[in-house]
């Protein structure tokens, strides 16, 4: 299984959207904010934070005053928040909210991404990524043939080993926006015959993205792949618009080859300390398994 890792070629032939001015940008993130604060909301029922339940609820979940009351704030002020007004809430106050939503680490993490201020980007860094380091680049090729490839900030696939290409070849095909894991997951045919239990494996992914990119929603890439995604994918508007957030987790993935047949791999995800805005995803064999094996001979 010899060869070179692939690299992007980090083309981006499309033109992509009109740069976000910063007030949209902030707008955008308020809006984002407001509604994933309204989901939690409905998802949190009045028996779960020891509230009676009440008559005539007309809508799921928390009241809004039973928010407030609970996190310690006005009822005015967490109703101007969750309508994406432009006010700022302390560190203590999203906090007392969280704990309130019954937010698990990730959604926490999320809700104070999402509340953060927004700077005005410096020129130039929404910008394609940069070409991964070289060292990195061979580390793809001593794990091979363990499938391997490192993704960019906007999940943009950045370069991949020959196990990679061998596993799903349909990465070196794509261009501009295309070349993403979750554009190829949620759209290409091809990958949702290839993932066993797909809906799920999807599902989940785009809950990470959402959390990978929270601070990137006025990244124009980023917006154009969630548009483009959103007229492509049914599936993908549908968990898109539920805000759920996931952090990434190591677990088993089975895959329907065409030539190798059922593969089995573990499938995890690292972030280089040097390079935290990277990822290097790897796909293990498992002891006693010949996955790598048959991948390999295919």
């Amino acid at each position: 299984a010899g060869g070179r890792a692939r690299r992007s070629g980090y083309r981006h032939h499309h033109p992509g959207p009109a740069p976000r001015c910063f007030a949209g940008a902030v707008d955008e993130r308020r809006r984002d904010l407001a509604e994933f604060l309204r989901s939690r909301r409905e998802a949190v029922g009045p028996d779960d934070v020891g509230l009676p339940p009440g008559a005539r609820r007309r809508t799921p979940g928390l009241r809004r005053e039973e928010v407030a009351l609970l996190a310690g704030v006005s009822v005015t002020w967490y109703t101007w928040l969750e309508q994406g007004r432009a006010i700022n809430a302390s560190r203590d106050v999203l906090d007392a909210l969280a704990r309130t939503l019954l937010l698990d680490d990730v959604e926490h993490a999320h809700l104070l991404a999402l509340a953060d201020p927004v700077e005005d980007p410096a020129p130039g860094a929404d910008g394609p990524a940069t070409p991964p380091p070289d060292v990195l680049v061979r580390l793809l090729d001593a794990l091979d043939p363990t499938p391997a490839y490192v993704l960019g900030p906007r999940w943009e696939y950045l370069a991949w080993n020959d196990a990679q290409d061998r596993l799903f070849p349909g990465v070196e095909r794509l261009d501009g926006v295309e070349r993403n894991l979750l554009w190829i997951v949620l759209v290409d045919p091809t990958a949702r015959a290839l993932i066993v239990g797909w809906e799920g494996e999807a599902a989940h992914m785009v809950r990470q993205f959402r959390a990978d990119t929270a601070t990137r929603r006025d990244d124009p890439v980023v917006v154009e792949l969630v548009d483009r995604l959103r007229r492509a994918s049914e599936p993908f508007a549908g968990w898109w618009d539920a805000h759920d957030v996931a952090g990434p987790r190591t677990r088993l993935r089975a895959y329907d080859h065409p030539v190798a047949g059922r593969l089995t791999f573990e499938y995890a995800q690292h972030v280089p300390l040097e390079w935290p805005e990277l990822r290097i995803v790897t796909q293990l064999g498992l002891p006693d398994d010949d996955s790598v094996e048959r991948l390999a001979a295919g």
